[in-house]
């Protein structure tokens, strides 16, 4: 049996994580190897426990989720986050994307939800939905200004026509299933190309690469055919 997922569990309270461990523990895929209770903890808990996974909240008294994201991805082997929050997206979930988390949930998220976010992101695939991340370019790109925008059409014109059709597609809110789908191909095919996208355009995450698809236009573009 392949070793289970390893989750890291970052909260203020106890309750949440709490319920947080009995509903990963139920997945035997999935081990939840340590807890912290404050931003300020986690760095020396990545580096105790090595998760693969850290679910990290946003809003903490000492040192908030969003600095506890930018410590931990800055570290070596560096584990992928996912953001607990209460609300939607809001300026937290978008400063936390920046600093490298890979996703969000809320913490209102049904069980299967968050079992499934967290094998997504092990696997390199989407913890977003169409609509969050409809939502989240939505919000990103009410301010952005020419040079932006100019910078993203730059970069993402060094794409292939391929690696174009993948990034539109992630920008969407699709899944490495759904994109492998619609453009008749295998999800490992995605995935690669997935990575060479990031490399090309000096990103993390897919989030990133939504960002730039929706600056340079491309979405639009396709919402409008």
């Amino acid at each position: 049996m392949p070793e289970a997922h390893r989750i890291l569990l970052v909260d203020d309270d106890p309750l949440v994580r709490t319920g947080l461990r009995l509903l990963l523990s139920s997945d035997p895929a999935l081990e939840v190897v340590g807890e912290a209770g404050d931003g300020d903890e986690v760095v020396e808990a990545v580096q105790r426990h090595a998760p693969d996974v850290v679910l990290m909240d946003l809003r903490m008294p000492r040192l908030d989720g969003i600095a506890a994201t930018r410590a931990v991805r800055a570290l070596p082997r560096a584990p992928h986050v996912i953001s607990l929050t209460t609300w939607d997206v809001d300026d937290a979930v978008l400063r936390s994307l920046e600093a490298g988390a890979e996703g969000f949930l809320l913490k209102s998220s049904s069980p299967a939800e968050i079992i499934g976010a967290v094998k997504a992101v092990v696997a390199g695939d989407a913890v977003l939905s169409p609509r969050s991340t409809r939502q989240l370019l939505d919000h990103y790109t009410r301010g952005g200004d020419g040079q932006a925008r100019q910078e993203a059409k730059a970069a993402m014109a060094a794409l292939t026509e391929r690696e174009r059709d993948v990034a539109v597609a992630v920008g969407h809110g699709l899944s490495n299933a759904e994109v492998a789908a619609q453009l008749f191909v295998s999800a490992a095919t995605v995935k690669a190309h997935l990575a060479t996208i990031q490399t090309k355009l000096g990103v993390r995450n897919r989030v990133q690469v939504a960002v730039h698809a929706e600056r340079a236009g491309l979405l639009r573009a396709a919402h409008d055919h």
